[in-house]
């Protein structure tokens, strides 16, 4: 994607939605702030309840996320050879992002000296969220 009025061209994840990805896009942006955008079909096409999302993003100061409602032919395929990799600036912000991206009761024990935590959140994506310097 292109920022307005440059010609800076900024790379990013991508993720593919099952029919959610404004949902989910919406959802990451209540975490991580930003801008969105979403570029969909104006007429509902054939399988999907509501216009699918053909590229949407969400741009923030710490992360660039695109996805997209299509699907590859084999369809959508969940593994856990892939997960989105985050420094995050201290353990106060990355607990926060652990309150708001967890999907199941991320486990209370004391992580705040672990340099490097996974969950996942309700989108079935891995997130390793790293610390730079433990606080």
């Amino acid at each position: 994607m292109l920022f307005k009025n440059t010609n800076k061209v900024v790379s990013g994840i991508f993720l593919t939605f099952s029919g959610n990805c404004k949902e989910a896009l919406t959802f990451y942006h209540s975490c991580f702030g930003g801008t969105l955008h979403f570029d969909t079909f104006t007429k509902q096409l054939h399988d999907f309840p509501k216009n699918p999302v053909i590229f949407g993003s969400l741009i923030s100061k710490d992360i660039v996320i695109h996805g997209s409602d299509l699907v590859a032919d084999e369809g959508r395929i969940i593994g856990n050879y892939l997960s989105v990799f985050l420094i995050c600036e201290n353990v106060v912000y990355r607990n926060l992002l652990v309150e708001k991206l967890a999907s199941n009761h991320f486990p209370k024990r004391h992580h705040d000296l672990q340099k490097l935590i996974e969950i996942s959140d309700a989108y079935d994506v891995k997130w390793l969220l790293a610390i730079s310097s433990v606080m």
